[in-house]
């Protein structure tokens, strides 16, 4: 069954009701084998695009996952991006601000981050943090070093959406293309992936107790969600909302929109010049000699 990237968008100005959106499809793969195959066959696709968006140097792609604890960012990123030559892609993973990046805007240190053209960058958790977590805990927001005006809870969310609204858009006018992901978990599944990294000894250094508070304000984070992607999918820069209470099905939706992405993309190998072809020739039969 081909995967339609489109089931999984937000469209641009579409309010998000995150109750409506399933957080488990139909599989996408028959059996472990056969899923195992299809990613394979989509890695080696990205590859190749890979080695063409970086000898043409003319377009980045910024891949952000977002999502509660448990859905499976690091493992998607592991998985989809296996084949990926590293010197083309790069992955950053941002947890609570420094003291230095306090001392800036919101979004100065992820934009330091950013993939440079022909490169593929990889956010695990990204500027989002700053309308999603900040805004359920919104003594995180008190304590950033802002001016009080830029702190009003009754429109510092506003602002944010808009200031990254404007930043995605600079960026794609700049050849950066944008693709963000939600891994969309049910409250039910998260449970057993916590009991799971009980039980199993080599998952007991990805619990602690910090993630069952944060559990505790399940229905907080989910309206906070709702209103982030409502207000900041665009056309250029676009939310998925992936079903991730199946890993497999997770990994290969998200490899489809990603390869769906680069194949949109108008690129090719560079094109010598008949002088530099003529160079070649003769090169060549030096070589040949």
């Amino acid at each position: 069954m081909k995967i339609d990237s489109k089931d999984f968008r937000v469209g641009e100005g579409k309010e998000v009701n995150l109750k409506k959106w399933p957080t488990e499809v139909k599989p996408y793969y028959d059996s472990k084998k056969h899923f195992k195959k299809i990613l394979r066959e989509r890695i080696e696709k990205m590859s190749d695009l890979q080695s063409i968006l970086y000898a043409a140097n003319s377009y980045a792609v910024l891949l952000i996952f977002q999502a509660m604890d448990a859905a499976g960012k690091d493992s998607a990123i592991k998985h989809v991006m296996s084949g990926v030559n590293p010197q083309g892609c790069q992955v950053f993973s941002f947890k609570h601000p420094s003291l230095e990046e306090l001392d800036h805007d919101f979004l100065w240190r992820t934009t330091q981050c950013l993939p440079e053209r022909g490169r593929i960058g990889i956010f695990n958790r990204s500027y989002y943090e700053e309308a999603l977590i900040v805004r359920v805990h919104p003594e995180l927001l008190r304590s950033q070093r802002i001016p009080d005006g830029a702190r009003d809870e009754k429109t510092v969310w506003q602002d944010r959406y808009r200031s990254i609204r404007d930043m995605e858009s600079h960026l794609h006018r700049n050849g950066t293309r944008i693709i963000k992901f939600f891994l969309h978990l049910s409250k039910e599944e998260q449970r057993k992936r916590f009991l799971a990294r009980i039980d199993e000894p080599d998952k007991n250094w990805k619990f602690s107790m910090g993630d069952i508070e944060e559990r505790e304000r399940w229905n907080d984070y989910m309206k906070a969600y709702e209103a982030c992607l409502s207000a900041t999918s665009t056309r250029h820069a676009p939310w998925y909302v992936v079903p991730a209470d199946d890993k497999e099905n997770a990994r290969l939706i998200t490899s489809q929109i990603i390869l769906d992405t680069l194949q949109g993309l108008p690129m090719d190998y560079p094109k010598l010049s008949d002088e530099k072809q003529k160079e070649l020739r003769s090169i060549r039969k030096l070589l040949a000699k």
